[in-house]
């Protein structure tokens, strides 16, 4: 079993851990091929769950064709059994409840889409948390900050990616006047490196970076560079309630009923489904996280 040792402690401190090998060679060929074939269709408008140049976070609409995004990697229409075996792999599930500090019957199924690049337009999201407002007051960031510890993302890389900024360390500080200043507008920087203490994080293929979506980032989408990027989440149930909006406006309907969960063929997965589900019949009229 590979050693994880000060994994933990370092993405407590920054933020951010880059791990490598959770893609064996076998399965990269096969998530390289399932992916090609949803960009396909998202592209020929033949799969309606995507994320829409123009808009930044969800609701995406449909008011421009090109994409930066493919939704619901694991959706049985989909037909791509891969995405879900990738996601419940044992390899990826050990680094997950080592950062999380947690046992497989706590963790919570979420949420698994494929960020790629625009064909035509290229794009850019703003510098955000993804679960705080940008014009959160102080308090009201800290009281966030304080409570985001139970769910951790991901960005695994199936091609070279340098897409994504991230400031180390502003997933437990409040934003300084000059960040505030910069994360505060709608429309995304014309160079994310004016963001005091921002890094751009490159991935080769087969890295992957875990990360505390409330840590301060934002990334670009260059429509010349080919992005395959598997972007996922997994929740740990002793948040309860905590993730619930950030998870639930993407709209998981289809997660219900025997269609999806007989496509599961793990314990875990199966387990991991029900807890979602549970989280979702306790959370009505979530809303959105973001605007934009």
């Amino acid at each position: 079993m590979t050693s994880y040792e000060g994994l933990k402690e370092l993405y407590d401190e920054q933020g951010y851990v880059v791990v490598e090998g959770l893609v064996n060679e076998k399965d990269r060929a096969e998530l390289e091929r399932a992916c090609e074939r949803a960009i396909a269709r998202t592209r020929a408008s033949q799969w309606p769950y995507r994320r829409t140049v123009g808009k930044q976070f969800p609701p995406y609409g449909d008011d421009d064709p090109d994409s930066w995004g493919v939704q619901h990697l694991m959706h049985p229409d989909l037909g791509e059994p891969v995405f879900a075996q990738w996601y419940t792999s044992q390899a990826l599930i050990d680094v997950v409840k080592e950062l999380l500090q947690c046992n497989e019957d706590e963790l919570q199924m979420e949420l698994f889409n494929l960020l790629i690049n625009p064909s035509k337009h290229d794009f850019a999201l703003r510098w955000h948390r993804d679960d705080v407002k940008e014009n959160a007051s102080e308090a009201e960031e800290r009281e966030a900050l304080n409570k985001w510890h139970y769910g951790v993302q991901w960005n695994t890389a199936l091609y070279t990616d340098s897409c994504l900024y991230i400031v180390p360390g502003s997933h437990k500080k409040t934003r300084t006047p000059e960040q505030r200043a910069l994360s505060c507008e709608q429309s995304p920087p014309e160079n994310p490196m004016d963001m005091p203490g921002a890094i751009q994080v490159t991935l080769k293929p087969g890295q992957t970076v875990f990360y505390n979506s409330n840590i301060l980032h934002c990334a670009t989408y260059s429509s010349h560079a080919k992005r395959a990027t598997l972007h996922a989440c997994i929740g740990d149930t002793r948040g309860g309630s905590s993730r619930a909006r950030n998870v639930l406006q993407h709209g998981l309907n289809w997660m219900k009923g025997d269609t999806f969960r007989n496509t599961l063929s793990t314990r875990l997965a199966q387990t991991s489904l029900d807890r979602l589900l549970r989280m979702e019949r306790e959370n009505t009229n979530v809303g959105y996280s973001l605007a934009g």
